[in-house]
């Protein structure tokens, strides 16, 4: 059988199921709109895609070469002197190697300047420990002014690359590296920064994710309906911060069981976000986070390491079920005042 057709998703497949590929073709669109968008690149402009956007617009496109750190400099420059930056490297080295430019000349001065972070997670899979980005998500969650979005497939990417020219300020949009599954047939379901999406409705307890993870949780909530007969309820968290606190204490006042599930450290990322909005709101709940517990990832394909790890549709059954088992202390009236 031919490489290429031997997958479970195959190169053809590529234009639909891909991120990145999605942000390039969006990216050069949006060019031609806006002629005040650049892009930026460290000598990554294939791997990331925003070489689509360089080969249209090649006079509003720089390579600043392998040097992350002037990059986010330069974006800085730019957006300072009224332009539109769109910064794109991989999100271990945006987050890391650059971070300190990141923090103090772009999000200090809240400037204009948007970061396209490729090959998130465990997505770059063999390339290792060095290229997985396990902790973008609590590293640029704590720096102020910076909007943080994960967005679910290519549909919700494009949604959210649009959506970010319309707001002020530095966007952080995480994206994976290879074939995303598709989770929304059309762009039609509503995309608000800041705004949590309703996949499937539930009532025993709320799955919470973002990401390529997203896909994985809604196909998890159909076979536990059917074969267990549990009411999952599905929300895609594309956006970290702001997060939307009113859809997770409506889960938690609804279903009374909250399960977050993520590529990226348990530490500091999607489920250390919820887990604070959960405690802030002082309600009996069963809560439970999953993602990489605390550890360097192994090397392997990104859908091998999304089952060792138990964010994929098999992991995500199994940590239901066992959340279902937990206890809590029921309160007898919640509408008291606390």
């Amino acid at each position: 059988m031919s490489a290429k057709t031997g997958l479970t998703w195959t190169v053809y497949d590529a234009d639909k199921m891909t991120q990145a590929e999605t942000y390039g073709l969006v990216l050069s669109y949006l060019g031609e709109i806006n002629p005040k968008i650049v892009g930026l690149s460290a000598d990554l402009a294939k791997s990331t895609k925003i070489g689509k956007f360089g080969e249209k617009f090649p006079d509003r496109f720089f390579n600043l070469g392998i040097a992350e750190q002037n990059m986010f400099g330069v974006a800085a420059g730019l957006a300072k002197a009224g332009l539109l930056p769109f910064v794109s490297t991989f999100s271990v080295f945006a987050s890391m190697r650059a971070v300190e430019f990141l923090r103090d000349d772009i999000c200090y001065q809240n400037l204009n300047v948007k970061v396209i972070a490729t090959h998130g997670g465990t997505s770059f899979g063999s390339a290792g420990t060095t290229h997985h980005s396990i902790e973008d998500l609590s590293i640029i969650r704590a720096i102020p002014n910076i909007k943080l979005i994960v967005p679910a497939d290519s549909v919700e990417t494009a949604m959210a690359v649009q959506a970010c020219v319309e707001v002020e300020g530095p966007v952080y949009i995480r994206i994976g590296r290879s074939f995303e599954p598709r989770v929304y047939e059309t762009d039609d379901y509503g995309f608000t920064i800041g705004k949590a999406v309703e996949m499937r409705p539930g009532t025993d307890v709320t799955v919470i994710a973002c990401g390529a993870v997203v896909y994985h949780a809604v196909e998890a909530s159909k076979i536990l309906e059917r074969e267990d007969g549990i009411s999952v309820r599905v929300l895609n968290m594309h956006t970290i911060k702001p997060i939307d606190k009113e859809a997770i204490e409506k889960a938690v006042v609804e279903t009374r069981r909250i399960i977050t599930f993520e590529d990226h450290n348990i530490y500091g990322g999607l489920g250390s976000a919820v887990g604070e909005v959960v405690a802030e709101l002082g309600r009996a709940c069963a809560f439970t986070r999953v993602g990489i517990p605390d550890k360097f990832s192994p090397h392997g394909y990104p859908e091998d390491l999304m089952h060792y790890h138990k964010i994929d549709t098999d992991g995500i059954i199994e940590k239901v079920r066992e959340l279902l088992g937990k206890e809590f202390e029921k309160e007898e009236d919640w509408e008291d005042e606390y």
